[in-house]
């Protein structure tokens, strides 16, 4: 099984009862999409919700008669709002036919890998446009297994000035090396050597999440999993219809970044407010809409 069928609500079941829930998807799906792919059948998926914006899709292909066999099936929570406008680029995975998107964001530090959602549509779009360097907009989500709600850190109105004056510096700093500036390479530099200075000296007699606000790293071996801090601007519970599992919709804001991650209440220690921090680790996953320009 899915190890993040946890994620949205199906942590009790069996074998025999996701066979169950997977012809449930197949026969009454809320979404279905199908494009052909230029050979015999026709790539497709089906999709339901158990939650608000939180389901089970399947993918596979349709034959010649119409008659759809699915390959594998995925969990997902679909975002509501644009995360991240960029130049998107889209790799297959080897094993099976789904795709990774991969982002350069400036405020991340590293680039961004996430499990693209609406296949459907990149394969369709790749059939009109072979060459495609448009920047485009992704709306990202996010599922958890487990996490942690921690209290945030004190700042007043000048404190959010200066560090938003000084994040515009250094993602100009950043676009500079980019492109090959060397002083701007010196610049960044001499600033991340003066950062490890003052937080090993604060880390002496302070804890780290006193003094980190938020952080995005890679976590294990996947491509497209990630640990995170992100301040929480926006929540809500819901329940898995089928198995009545409360369930927990985090609207996060880490690193500049905005996106939606859903966890199993059970797998949530603290209690979420605006304003406190999600730590956890998460599987990210994004739409692109694809446009061409």
């Amino acid at each position: 099984m899915h190890d993040y069928l946890r994620a949205i609500g199906f942590s009790g079941i069996d074998k025999a009862e996701l066979k169950k829930i997977l012809k449930s998807v197949a026969d009454e799906p809320k979404y279905e999409y199908v494009t052909d792919n230029g050979v015999d059948s026709a790539v497709g998926e089906k999709s339901k919700d158990f939650a608000e914006r939180v389901g089970i899709t399947l993918r596979g292909e349709y034959d010649e008669h119409g008659e759809f066999s699915y390959e594998y099936y995925f969990p997902y929570i679909k975002g509501d709002e644009v995360s991240v406008i960029e130049e998107i680029s889209v790799e297959k995975h080897a094993d099976r036919t789904s795709y990774v998107g991969i982002s350069d964001n400036v405020n991340l530090g590293v680039s961004l890998a996430f499990y693209l959602l609406n296949m459907v549509d990149y394969v369709d779009h790749v059939h009109k446009v072979r060459h495609d360097h448009a920047i485009k907009p992704v709306i990202l989500s996010a599922l958890s297994l487990s996490g942690k709600i921690l209290l945030p850190i004190y700042k007043d109105e000048e404190d959010v000035r200066r560090r938003n004056s000084d994040q515009k510096t250094r993602n100009s700093l950043i676009n500079a090396a980019k492109q090959g500036d060397q002083e701007a390479i010196e610049n960044l530099t001499l600033e991340d050597l003066d950062l490890f200075s003052a937080v090993s000296k604060r880390a002496r007699k302070e804890d780290v999440l006193s003094i980190v606000e938020s952080y995005f790293m890679p976590f294990g071996i996947a491509c497209d999993e990630y640990s995170v801090l992100g301040t929480i601007i926006d929540f809500e519970d819901t329940v898995n219809s089928y198995t009545g599992e409360e369930l927990c919709l985090l609207k996060l804001e880490c690193n500049d970044l905005i996106f939606d991650v859903c966890i199993n209440k059970k797998d949530l220690f603290g209690e979420p407010a605006i304003g406190r921090r999600f730590k956890g680790n998460i599987w990210m996953q994004g739409c692109v809409e694809f446009m061409t320009v």
